[in-house]
């Protein structure tokens, strides 16, 4: 039987968003195939993420120790070495996160096993994995095949795909012993220490108004940020904007700042560069506005306005107006 293994990450009693979007796409692959996916939780005193995972994957596979308690890569490496020997699936799924990066390098090879990481995109001629990859900074999406193989690895970037939704029918829950068998203290873990938030997070908001170059300079910012505020949402911004200095980091959606989904994404004077785009595939909405015709963010836009956004702007703030 064809199996998709996911490795569930989790964290201080919480699953990542990483993980159901691995299973949003697993769950899509198998629906074209005859197959199964398998959720791979690694951890202790998990019974309750395990209760949870089960609404959202037709099968989850436990190993429960007490070394797995918290990430090490060590103890994962030695659990998935045993679980893919013993079932060999045809791809193991992982999140290109900090546990990924640790971990899939050194599994791949030990198992001698074919490895694509920070993929955006897989599909499969007949067993033959090719996955889509987007390097030199987001310049160039490059097409890479992979040597067949019985099982393949794959670290998925965050926020491509849309998660799994929880499901009516419970999947079912299957206790795996764990093969650890020695404790080593090359590598122990310590603790967490979360980064300071600096100011408010744009991956959370449910509106965004987003601004590129094309808005000509920070002198315009007050207008955008007033929409934003009346709209209930955050501003945001392009690279360039913040190279320029004319935003914070934590602002900036695309490849090095932020992935978002929100419900309407509305970006204004961004030409909708690969690496920026990538990371409003998410939007449920997305609304553009450009003088130039031509420009790429109009291939993703739900709706488009080809007009300079001091015309458009105005109206939009009006409109929001005589709506409250």
């Amino acid at each position: 039987m064809t199996e998709i293994f996911v490795l569930v990450e989790h964290r201080q009693g919480k699953i990542r968003e990483v993980t159901y979007e691995l299973l949003g796409w697993g769950e899509r692959w198998i629906g074209q195939q005859e197959g199964r996916l398998t959720a791979l939780l690694l951890g202790y005193g998990v019974k309750e993420l395990a209760e949870e995972l089960s609404m959202r994957a037709p099968r989850v596979l436990v190993v429960e120790d007490e070394r797995l308690k918290d990430f090490n890569s060590i103890y994962y490496q030695r659990v998935l070495s045993s679980l893919l020997s013993r079932y060999q699936p045809l791809l193991l799924l992982m999140g290109h996160t900090a546990y990924g990066m640790e971990l899939a390098p050194s599994l791949s090879v030990e198992l001698d096993l074919p490895l694509a990481t920070d993929c955006i995109d897989l599909s499969f001629e007949g067993r033959q994995l090719k996955a889509l990859r987007s390097i030199y900074g987001g310049k160039i999406n490059a097409h890479v095949t992979l040597k067949e193989s019985k099982t393949y690895m794959i670290t998925l970037r965050p926020g491509i795909f849309p998660p799994k939704m929880p499901e009516e029918k419970k999947g079912t829950i299957v206790i795996e012993p764990s093969p650890i068998q020695e404790t080593t203290e090359r590598k122990r873990f310590l603790e967490y220490i979360e980064a300071p938030l600096t100011g408010e997070d744009i991956s959370q908001a449910e509106i965004l108004v987003s601004v590129g170059q094309g808005i000509g300079g920070p002198e315009h910012l007050p207008m955008f940020e007033e929409l934003a505020k009346s709209l209930g949402g955050m501003i945001s911004c392009s690279r360039p904007v913040v190279d320029r200095n004319w935003l914070p980091k934590e602002r900036q959606v695309g490849i090095s700042g932020k992935t978002v989904k929100p419900k309407i994404y509305i970006a204004v004077g961004i030409s909708g560069a690969f690496q920026h785009v990538t990371a409003i595939k998410g939007s449920d909405t997305i609304i553009a506005i450009n003088k130039d015709p031509r420009a790429p963010i109009f291939g993703v836009a739900d709706y488009g306005i080809v007009d300079d956004f001091q015309n458009v702007i105005p109206l939009l703030k009006e409109k929001v107006k005589g709506m409250k």
